[in-house]
């Protein structure tokens, strides 16, 4: 039911909530919990039993019982979070990666600026991840954030991640009906460990916390063809997100991918 509420095209998502706000769709028993009762739905609910409730009637007019209260059942819309993830360590393509990205984020921000989606950014590189841009609906903010973004060195998958899943939860407990989505551009070769555990483990071990707190994922690999090793399809595996390859990366293509996963959250 949830995931059926929520797949609009080209709309903000619409999401269950157990507010009291939203808009009241319809109703389910409430086994116990009385704190959003639709009248409405428990009335129908009694009705049938009021024949065989001549003794509770002798007192009130109409007998509800605990069995028939039902709650209502609400939905919102929900703005997206989506945070790309971008492996910025050096690279003959990673010019073109970040040009892609840059444009991706662009369209993603015109097209937010009536439904409040916001768009943010996290690069590693060298021996760290930093925050490039803050999650963000503002497409002049983006502008001066992205005009400069460093490059090169090795690939602290692990650091990226770690702070990816760091932006993630802040912005879930300040918006708690986000739906946010990681987009994480990589070929899975990381080289820089944050503990004492192999880059590879700890970067799998990093990605599994995705999939446990239900963190929707897209893994786009940025290997070669003609070199990959499938590092980042088992990255992709652990975070239990799809690998996509990209036929040509730019943003166009980028950004046309990240609009049909937004569509199916």
């Amino acid at each position: 039911m949830d995931k059926l509420t929520r797949k609009h095209g080209g709309k903000r998502s619409r999401t269950l909530t157990d507010r009291k706000r939203g808009r009241y769709v319809q109703a389910r028993p409430a086994h116990g919990k009385v704190s959003d009762i639709a009248f409405d739905a428990t009335l129908r609910a009694a009705a049938p039993h009021q024949i065989h409730r001549s003794e509770q009637r002798k007192q009130v007019a109409f007998s509800v019982t605990m069995q028939d209260l039902q709650r209502k059942i609400r939905v919102r819309k929900s703005a997206n979070l989506v945070l790309f993830v971008v492996d910025a360590s050096w690279s003959m393509a990673v010019a073109e990666r970040m040009s892609a990205t840059k444009g991706a984020i662009f369209s993603l921000l015109t097209d937010a600026y009536q439904r409040r989606d916001r768009v943010g950014l996290i690069v590693f590189q060298k021996k760290d991840a930093s925050i490039v841009l803050p999650p963000t609906s503002s497409v002049e903010l983006a502008r001066r954030a992205l005009a400069d973004i460093p490059v090169g060195g090795k690939t602290p998958l692990t650091a990226g991640l770690a702070l990816a899943y760091q932006v993630i939860r802040q912005q879930r407990y300040l918006y708690p009906d986000v739906m946010p989505l990681m987009i994480v551009l990589t070929d899975g070769a990381g080289n820089v460990a944050m503990t004492n555990m192999p880059p590879k483990d700890e970067s799998h071990r990093a990605a599994e916390r995705f999939q446990r707190d239900s963190i929707r994922s897209v893994v786009i690999n940025m290997e070669h063809a003609a070199f990959d090793q499938g590092l980042a399809r088992e990255l992709a595996e652990h975070l239990g997100a799809p690998c996509l390859t990209l036929q040509e990366l730019r943003a166009e293509s980028l950004y046309a991918t990240v609009r049909n996963e937004l569509e199916q959250l």
